[in-house]
C-alpha cells in the first residue's frame, strides 16, 4: 500500500476501541493460558518495558513494518523476533518515551522521526516477567536503519502486504524446559517464524489495521 494512503487510514485508530485480548488469543500458545493465570500475581512486580510497531515508507514509498531478530544469548528471548523496545530506565519520563528511546537505540530511528498514534494493549511475559507496553507508531521519513550491534542480529524490514495476509499463519513446534512439546500459533514473515508473545502483540496491531485499511 502506498504510504500516504495509509497514514490517512491509520489515523483513524486513534478513535477506535483495542480488540485486546481477543486478538492476543488468536496466537496465544495452548499453555499459556495456565501460566499467565497461575503468575497473574506477579504482574504487580513484574518489570517494565515498553516496545514499538513502527510503520514507514520505503524508498518507493510502500509501507513497511520494521521487526528485529534479536542475538543468541543466555536468556529467555535469545534468537528471537521482536519488535524494537527494551526495558524502562530512570530517566524514562514515561513508557513512550521508553519506547521511542529504545527503537532509536536498537535501529537507529530518530526519536522526532517517530509519531506515536495508540497505546496498545499490554502483555505479560511470564518467563522473563516482563509486563510490555506496545505502541503503534509511524515515521513519515524513510529511515536509514542501523542496528544495536551488541542485541540485535538483523533487522527485518516487512511489507504490509505481508503482514496482513492471512496465509501467512501458521504453526511452530515448540519444547519447553521440561521436554513437553506443543504446536504453536505463528506468524512467517521475511522467513521467520514470529510465536510467543510478539505473535499476540502483532496480532492486534493486524486486526487493528484491517479495520480502518
Amino acid at each position: 500500500m502506498n504510504f500516504d494512503e495509509f497514514v490517512t487510514l491509520v489515523s483513524k485508530v486513534k478513535n477506535i476501541t483495542l480488540p485486546a485480548e481477543k486478538s492476543h488469543l488468536k496466537m496465544v500458545p495452548p499453555y499459556r493460558e495456565d501460566l499467565i493465570k497461575q503468575q497473574a500475581g506477579n504482574i504487580a512486580n513484574a518489570r517494565k518495558a515498553a516496545v514499538m510497531a513502527l510503520f514507514y515508507p520505503n524508498s518507493s514509498n510502500q509501507t513497511y513494518l520494521v521487526l528485529i531478530l534479536r542475538k543468541t544469548y543466555k536468556g529467555v528471548h535469545s534468537a528471537q523476533i521482536g519488535f524494537p523496545g527494551g526495558k524502562v530506565e530512570l530517566e524514562d519520563k514515561d513508557l513512550e518515551y521508553t519506547a521511542l528511546r529504545e527503537t532509536f537505540e536498537e535501529v537507529g530511528v530518530p526519536i522526532d522521526y517517530i509519531t506515536p498514534l495508540k497505546a496498545l494493549t499490554k502483555v505479560y511475559i511470564p518467563p522473563s516477567n516482563f509486563y510490555v507496553s506496545p505502541f503503534l507508531g509511524i515515521s513519515k521519513s524513510t529511515p536509514l536503519f542501523v542496528k544495536q550491534d551488541d542485541e540485535v542480529e538483523e533487522i527485518l524490514e516487512v511489507k504490509l502486504q505481508d503482514f496482513l495476509d492471512d496465509k501467512n499463519l501458521k504453526t511452530k513446534e515448540v519444547q519447553l524446559k521440561d521436554k513437553s512439546q506443543f504446536n504453536v500459533p505463528a506468524m512467517e514473515l521475511n522467513n521467520h517464524l514470529v510465536w510467543g508473545a510478539t505473535a499476540m502483540m502483532l496480532s492486534e496491531v493486524k486486526d487493528l489495521l484491517k479495520s480502518v485499511l
